[in-house]
């Protein structure tokens, strides 16, 4: 049985790793602590626009290190409003019809992202799709840690975990497929048999033409009102 792979920031919601983070931060106890995590990532900023230019792992363990001393029953409450209010509004319209094409030829869905699990699993219940590889949070206590456990999921290391879900799935990666927007996942795309860009970046875009790879485009969704309180 083939699986199809996706990416999801960029590929599948007009979203990225930032949007649910902020989420996470404008509705900590108080305001007070809302505006502390802010600053913090604030003054981070610099650092992690060079880590986004550079390693890409190091861009996530920056990221979502704003996490840390949050409860693990508050993350769980949260990841769902994160889903519905984040995510969900910022879907590209076709996404699911092309995940339930998938679904309808046998295929393993598969959504491989850098975001969190308990936020992309909202997700991948939403859309249909059989399984997530995504970031997880290291847990003390109860307690995220600020910390990502390994491995984590981000730039080249992303074709290695899907090389092991295929081959603890079952899968021939030469019958598989997998669909990206960046030329970041340029290594995931290049193991499976059929590779795909959708609503690729520049890079991506040439790469694709030049070895007659599938490009979709799909109607980009609307990027959340993070602000708005409801």
């Amino acid at each position: 049985m083939a699986a199809s792979y996706f990416d999801v920031d960029g590929t599948l919601v007009s979203t990225n790793l930032v949007h649910p983070t902020l989420y996470y931060m404008l509705r900590q106890q108080t305001p007070f602590h809302s505006l502390a995590k802010l600053g913090n990532a604030v003054a981070k900023a610099p650092l992690m626009a060079l880590a986004e230019m550079r390693d890409r792992r190091l861009f996530n363990e920056l990221l979502f290190a704003s996490y840390g001393g949050m409860s693990e029953d508050r993350l769980m409450t949260l990841s769902e409003e994160a889903f519905s209010r984040v995510l969900k509004p910022a879907l590209f319209r076709g996404a699911k019809d092309l995940v339930r094409s998938c679904l309808d030829k046998g295929h393993d869905v598969v959504l491989v992202s850098g975001a969190l699990d308990f936020v992309i699993r909202h997700l991948a219940d939403y859309l249909g799709a059989t399984g997530v590889i995504a970031n997880r949070l290291e847990l003390k206590d109860r307690f995220a840690t600020g910390k990502l456990l390994r491995p984590v999921v981000a730039g080249p290391e992303k074709s290695k975990l899907v090389r092991d879900h295929a081959k603890a799935h079952g899968h021939d990666l030469e019958t598989c497929f997998a669909y990206s927007d960046s030329y970041s996942d340029v290594p995931m795309l290049s193991i499976v048999g059929h590779p795909a860009a959708i609503n690729p970046d520049n890079r991506l875009r040439t790469l694709a033409k030049t070895y007659s790879w599938p490009i979709i485009e799909l109607p980009k969704g609307n990027l959340p009102s993070l602000f708005a309180r409801i």
